[in-house]
């Protein structure tokens, strides 16, 4: 089928994610004051949308903490630039399992696993424009590591979400999630149209080859919005494919840390970096209100304290 290039598309900053970077770079943002400052430096250089996560101050290590997403949060909502916020909802779903021969009981180390009422008390606490909803279960690399997300969680999470009135970014790390997406949508829990984030070259998702990017754009409803992104060196590259077939994209140090080969990246320098990619191919960045209009969001005031 013919691809349709995207021609007004919008970009979306992961300012640090959870995994274990924060010591591969003095880039990586840990503070609430440090998240915030980055997240504003990326929106100031294009990014309509940006996606957090919390951090231990100290020591960098992921945190569902709700005052450090509630600082992120007023500190965003208070400076004078315009940006749609997305906070993760993906953490608290963490399995680390025994041995092969003894996985039971489970490790406390790496092991998360609370409720969806809590899983989602920062959304609820800070009223984010958009949230992620990680629409499945996954191995990631590690060896008995698993993300854990049933159908019931995500049954109910999606549900949640829905009664806020804040817009799910389903997760998609497979195809399976894409249709379990479509699901939560026949069965008018979430909204129609729907919002996607493609995940490629995640270990062990969806593998990063443009075949199976295409077999994912091509589960995806046409009339959702959805974006992409890929991993360390590839991120660029899939800036250029996301748009190309017709998608939004992703780009930040959640992802990659590297600007070129040998060089650290900030977030801003990967956004502006992307958006040369975007304009140099035709294309135009869109800002934030123009994304809420596209999604039907509604911009947030600051929280009162």
């Amino acid at each position: 089928m013919p691809l349709t290039m995207n021609r007004d598309v919008f970009i979306t900053c992961a300012v640090t994610g959870s995994g274990g970077s924060q010591d591969r770079s003095p880039h990586v943002p840990r503070s609430p004051k440090q998240i915030a400052d980055s997240a504003i430096a990326a929106a100031k250089a294009g990014a309509a949308v940006v996606h957090c996560h919390v951090r231990d101050p100290e020591t960098g290590t992921p945190s569902r903490d709700l005052g450090l997403y509630r600082e992120v949060t007023d500190r965003i909502r208070d400076s004078d630039t315009d940006v749609v916020l997305n906070l993760t909802a993906g953490m608290g779903g963490d399995i680390t399992f025994g041995d092969v021969e003894n996985p039971l009981p489970v490790k406390d180390a790496g092991t998360d696993m609370i409720g969806a009422t809590e899983r989602m008390a920062h959304v609820a606490e800070c009223l984010p424009e958009i949230c992620t909803l990680d629409c499945g279960t996954m191995n990631f690399a590690e060896a008995d590591y698993v993300m854990t997300n049933t159908p019931g969680m995500l049954r109910a999470m999606g549900q949640m979400m829905t009664d806020l009135g804040v817009k799910p970014e389903i997760e998609a790390f497979d195809t399976g999630h894409l249709w379990f997406a479509k699901e939560l949508v026949k069965e008018g829990i979430l909204d129609s149209p729907a919002l996607v984030q493609l995940c490629m070259g995640v270990p062990w998702g969806a593998p990063n080859d443009l075949n199976t990017f295409m077999a994912m754009v091509n589960n995806v409803p046409d009339d959702w919005d959805w974006s992409a992104f890929s991993l360390g060196r590839d991120q660029m590259a899939y800036v250029a494919a996301s748009v190309l077939a017709g998608g939004n994209v992703r780009v930040g140090l959640e992802d990659n840390l590297w600007l070129e080969k040998g060089v650290l990246a900030e977030n801003w320098q990967l956004v502006e970096r992307a958006g040369t990619i975007i304009e140099n191919m035709g294309a135009r960045v869109i800002g934030p209100e123009e994304v809420r209009k596209q999604l039907g969001l509604t911009k947030r005031a600051p929280v009162a304290k």
